[in-house]
């Protein structure tokens, strides 16, 4: 093993994060220091400090980064209105580089040598961590027990645990069969019978969201005020944007609104089925694309709409310190300073519908778009020479006998 004096690792307090703390200690006669993350998974954190302590580890993080991780990370994207491959809305991919920023600060406040994750050698996560870390402190070392251990099974790790007597919870009642990540933006599920993509996800698996089935007999309406991109209230009351998540994940995920599942290619060369729930998701990208479909001119919004893949692509496969996604998150947010106003959502059995959009930055003019009289507004004959000339190259190629 590498010369190493202290490691930070990325803490769960979970089974597979606890074995690591004990391996580290053993395999690289190093100091741990953990570092434990909110950013809204929706569980407690602070169990993991006894978790921590009782492994022997003297300096033990745990933070609150949820609205850094919202305004900061999540409220960036969404600018974008950035989609991988169509339908993934990058709610795992876009919580890693900011833990692995806050691994590289530790780091560097501890005077660790290296940093660790519980990330396997099949998915992207380890990518993503590993980017990331690399961007912020090249001389960094990285240890990643998953390419390096033998543990490869549930029943190696729980023997390690008894081998070195590292108390293990076993929780009451139906273990989920699923592999789950959550956080503010979503929850993810891999694993069990979604490992065949014939086979439907079971009702019982989501916990954000109800049925649409199940969802109210009557309509939930939203009003979203935007100032340059950004939702800043809901309903006429300011909130934080870590706020705004929350409360349309509640009210969304109570519609049927935000269920995902889908097959995608990792960036690693495989494809996974995953089921995804992201209910104020949903609702922020239907939303956004609203508002800036009055501000915004044409040709931005069609040039967007270009860079977009790209941009989601970076996003999913790590690349969020990379220099090319600085210079589109650059122009992105040059867009937005126009996109402001307010936007009515209405939620209904698993939809989002927009029915109303207004601005005072609105490029939307009545006076013209209208069928009626516009007073000389738009001059309907000019659009013959415009459609001719238009038209120029094709007839030209069709006297030439060009065949379709």
């Amino acid at each position: 093993m590498s010369s190493v004096n202290k490691v930070v690792l990325a803490y769960s307090g979970g089974l597979d994060t606890s074995v690591i703390v004990k391996w580290l200690q053993e395999e690289y006669q190093c100091e741990v220091v953990t570092f434990t993350a909110d950013i809204g998974q929706g569980e407690e954190v602070e169990p993991a400090r006894a978790k921590a302590q009782a492994l022997g580890v003297k300096e033990i993080y745990i933070d609150d980064l949820r609205e850094e991780y919202a305004k900061d990370y999540v409220f960036p994207m969404f600018r974008a209105n950035a989609i991988y491959e169509g339908e993934y809305l990058l709610g795992t991919s876009i919580a890693r580089p900011l833990i692995a920023k806050r691994l590289i600060e530790i780091a560097n406040e501890t005077n660790a040598d290296a940093i660790s994750h519980g990330a396997t050698g099949k998915g992207n996560d380890q990518v993503r961590f590993e980017l990331g870390a690399y961007a912020l402190k090249p001389g960094i070392q990285v240890i990643a027990p998953w390419r390096e251990w033998d543990l490869n099974s549930r029943d190696k790790l729980m023997d390690y645990c008894e081998k070195h007597s590292i108390p293990v919870e076993m929780k009451r009642g139906k273990k989920s069969p699923f592999s789950m990540d959550a956080n503010l933006l979503h929850i993810s599920y891999e694993g069990g019978n979604l490992e065949d993509p014939w086979s439907e996800a079971e009702d019982d698996m989501w916990r954000w969201t109800v049925s649409p089935e199940e969802a109210p007999d009557e309509p939930t309406y939203l009003d979203l005020s935007y100032q340059q991109g950004d939702i800043v209230a809901i309903d006429g009351k300011p909130m934080s944007a870590a706020t705004v998540i929350e409360y349309l994940n509640e009210v969304a995920g109570a519609n049927g609104v935000g269920r995902l599942d889908i097959v995608e290619n990792r960036y690693v060369g495989m494809k996974s089925r995953g089921c995804y729930e992201t209910p104020a998701g949903t609702v922020m990208m239907k939303a956004h694309r609203a508002i800036e479909s009055i501000t915004l001119d044409r040709e931005v919004a069609h040039l967007k709409d270009e860079l977009m893949p790209k941009y989601a692509e970076l996003i999913y496969n790590g690349y969020w310190w990379a220099p090319e996604r600085l210079m589109l998150q650059s122009a992105i947010d040059h867009s937005q300073q126009v996109v402001n106003g307010d936007v009515r959502v209405k939620l209904y059995k698993g939809n989002v519908s927009v029915v109303g959009r207004k601005s005072e930055d609105s490029l939307f003019d009545a006076n013209i778009a209208t069928f009626d009289d516009d007073g000389g507004a738009y001059n309907q004959a000019d659009a013959e020479g415009f459609i001719k000339l238009n038209a120029l190259r094709l007839r030209t190629a069709a006297n030439k006998g060009r065949k379709l």
